[in-house]
């Protein structure tokens, strides 16, 4: 897997490059500053990059903006975007294109290797990867948006956990069911979404991303 690495601070940066060459990927660039960001992933289209969010000249948005930038040139570049900071607006709109292959984590929730190498492993092969504060953060400004309302609580609740990521196995045990009951309430909760794509990660991207975008 190549991967990119934008991260103004040094250590940090350093730390997280030789994270992912200790689980085999290879990092073909890194970035410290937006435009340097943007630069990288035009130049290398790489197989999954990490972006921090607030980054130099003005310590803003910089980094999110260039993630966006490029996934308008290249629609469903791989990005997981790793902050400090809920950016609601900007994380809408990485989301808007439904093309999947998109994550949002909060620094503070990284607690071991294999989380974050798995994130990043899952938004490689088209998935999400969404921190639940991200997700607690876009679904602040109301209820359940068009569709959603078909999904009874348990289906929802499946649903939510499917966009943190999680797998059939992961879910049924946040959720105190087998593994075969939560694939009985995805296969029901794909129908009422309307989602009839035979591959089953792209279905699960679709309604995570009918989750996030409805709301």
């Amino acid at each position: 897997m190549r991967v990119a690495v934008a991260e103004d601070l040094y250590l940090l940066r350093e730390g997280m490059v030789r994270l992912i060459e200790a689980y085999g990927h290879e990092v073909v660039a890194t970035a410290a500053t937006g435009p340097e960001t943007l630069a990288v992933l035009r130049r290398h289209r790489p197989d999954v990059s990490v972006i921090d969010v607030r980054m130099p000249p003005a310590q803003s948005d910089e980094g999110l903006r260039a993630a966006l930038t490029a996934r308008a040139e290249v629609p469903g570049l791989p990005v997981l975007i790793l902050s400090q900071h809920v950016e609601q607006l900007y994380a809408r709109e990485l989301l808007a294109d439904g093309t999947g292959a998109v994550g949002y984590l909060l620094k503070e929730s990284v607690f071991d290797a294999d989380q974050f190498v798995g994130a990043l492993e899952r938004v490689a092969r088209g998935g999400t990867a969404m921190d639940p504060a991200v997700i607690a953060k876009l679904l602040s400004g109301g209820g359940r948006g068009r569709g959603l309302e078909q999904l009874t609580e348990r289906e929802y609740a499946v649903l939510s956990l499917m966009a943190e990521g999680l797998s059939n196995q992961a879910i049924g045990g946040r959720l105190f069911l087998s593994e075969s009951a939560v694939g009985k309430y995805t296969t029901a909760m794909f129908g009422k979404l309307g989602i009839t794509d035979d591959a089953d990660v792209n279905r699960r991207v679709r309604a995570v991303l009918t989750y996030l975008n409805q709301k």
